[in-house]
């Protein structure tokens, strides 16, 4: 597995493609190795002539980890947030944001197509704010803005990503839990154990398991707030996608995103929830395939 430096940490990845197609680098979820996107869908996008990177957040799979560094109880962190009240966090979402033009600039990587998903796309509005010059296009997918006026996570969703108790200890019961969790956040009516999810989540867990960067994640997005600031300031054509079912972040997040980027390109994927089954997975190739090509004639 290659790795570089990238802002001063070690960030792993990997490529995919020819290196003289042009280049879409994308950016996991909360929690997310680069192993939790869709082998077909790497596969699409080369087929479709693009060079693709995948990597390793800071904190997760095999990239850098803040061994001993403690983050605030998210639950508590969450409240205060509300009030106006910041608690030190070992990062933030900036500080990822850094971390994927530090990952440019040692794969000597002028502009990419920069796609994000959950997470990994509060990063890359970030990214596409601070060096607008980089990012040929922007693809969004079931994100959000930080905006505190959106609607929020149901209680039961809530109980699923944050749970009391002793966690589980063994292999099994680990990857159970995480199968279970995209139970409820996930497509209505999916058969997590048998779409190909228990297969990433399982694959995940045998390369790397960190589940203290998990939180720090998790605070570093509650820590970061309202980045309203780095939407607007998108200059890069954007395509937002979003599932209509998604109870993890509302369909709401997304629509801010459209409304605050001059331009952007709004598409709901009718039934389905914050993943991306086998079967949804033709019609998002297809919108990011159109975007990147519609984006290459224009530059």
């Amino acid at each position: 597995m290659p790795h570089v430096t990238a802002n001063g940490i070690q960030i792993a990845y990997e490529t995919h493609g020819s290196e003289t197609n042009p280049t879409v680098l994308m950016i996991m979820g909360l929690g997310g190795q680069l192993t939790m996107w869709s082998d077909e869908l790497i596969a699409d996008l080369v087929a479709g002539g693009y060079r693709v990177i995948t990597f390793d957040n800071r904190d997760i799979g095999l990239s850098h980890h803040h061994s001993g560094e403690r983050s605030p109880a998210i639950l508590r962190q969450i409240l205060l947030r509300r009030i106006g009240i910041r608690l030190k966090t070992p990062y933030q979402l900036s500080d990822m944001a850094k971390d994927t033009i530090g990952l440019l600039d040692a794969l000597n990587l002028d502009r990419v197509h920069l796609v994000g998903i959950s997470m990994g796309g509060m990063i890359a509005q970030h990214v596409a704010s601070m060096v607008p010059d980089r990012v040929h296009s922007l693809t969004a997918i079931m994100t959000t803005t930080g905006n505190p006026k959106l609607p929020r996570p149901s209680g039961k969703v809530m109980q699923a990503m944050i749970r009391r108790g002793p966690p589980p200890t063994t292999r099994d019961a680990i990857i159970d839990q995480s199968v279970a969790t995209f139970g409820v956040i996930g497509t209505p009516g999916e058969d997590q154990n048998t779409n190909g999810m228990r297969d990433r989540i399982t694959r995940s867990y045998d390369r790397n398991y960190n589940p203290a960067g998990l939180a720090r994640q998790m605070s570093a997005i509650a820590a970061s707030g309202d980045f309203r600031k780095h939407t607007r300031a998108i200059k890069a054509p954007t395509l937002v996608l979003h599932g209509s079912e998604d109870p993890l972040v509302p369909i709401e997040g997304c629509k801010d995103i459209a409304k605050l980027v001059r331009g952007a390109r709004y598409e709901v994927l009718e039934g389905m929830g914050h993943d991306v089954p086998p079967r949804f997975l033709p019609a998002i190739t297809k919108h990011m395939l159109d975007h990147f090509d519609a984006t290459k004639v224009n530059h």
